[in-house]
């Protein structure tokens, strides 16, 4: 059970934050770079949720989604790989899979890249995605500094995709999409 009485520590006043294992880094370390920027990216999700316009299953999927990022989070702020912490599972990412899935078999094939707009969720979930992708790049370049759970990098690649789908949903099944269209303001 996690329980926080105190929030401003003044632990951090000197530019270093502890990590899960009670080790102390730079607050500009990759790992912090790393969690922090999935803790950005959870919310974008947020604001997404916001403008769902009662979709519920869309807001479920994205529920379920803010906890494996806090579920994220916590597996990357202990550093190793060791099975004594929270850590992602696979199941996580098949999930992801799943739902994915299911929304691309509604939507019809693209003819064009899609432009972030439409819907305002659409919008919205394109910015998460982006967000999504740049934590994966950090995970990535963290992984190639020391070890990292394989399943983050899963994780967050699939993230991205969904978040992609989610939005052409969100645009009335790609009906609504702003496609690009090459070379067109030249």
């Amino acid at each position: 059970m996690v329980r926080l009485d105190v929030i401003a520590t003044r632990g951090g006043d000197g530019g270093e934050t502890s990590l899960g294992d009670g080790s102390r880094v730079r607050k500009d370390a990759l790992r912090v770079e790393a969690y922090g920027t999935v803790d950005e990216a959870n919310a974008a999700i947020g604001i997404l949720r916001l403008h769902l316009a009662g979709d519920g299953e869309a807001d479920a999927m994205l529920a379920r989604i803010q906890n494996d990022l806090f579920d994220l989070g916590a597996d990357l702020c202990v550093p190793g790989q060791g099975e004594d912490r929270l850590r992602v599972a696979d199941a996580q990412c098949a999930r992801l899979e799943q739902e994915l899935s299911a929304m691309n078999a509604e939507i019809p094939p693209l003819r064009s890249f899609v432009l972030p707009g439409g819907s305002a969720g659409a919008a919205h979930a394109h910015l998460a995605r982006t967000v999504v992708r740049r934590a994966e790049r950090l995970v990535v370049a963290l992984a190639g500094e020391e070890p990292v759970n394989p399943a983050v990098v899963r994780y967050l690649n699939r993230l991205s995709d969904h978040l992609f789908v989610l939005s052409r949903r969100l645009n009335g099944n790609g009906a609504n999409d702003v496609t690009w269209t090459p070379g067109a303001t030249r």
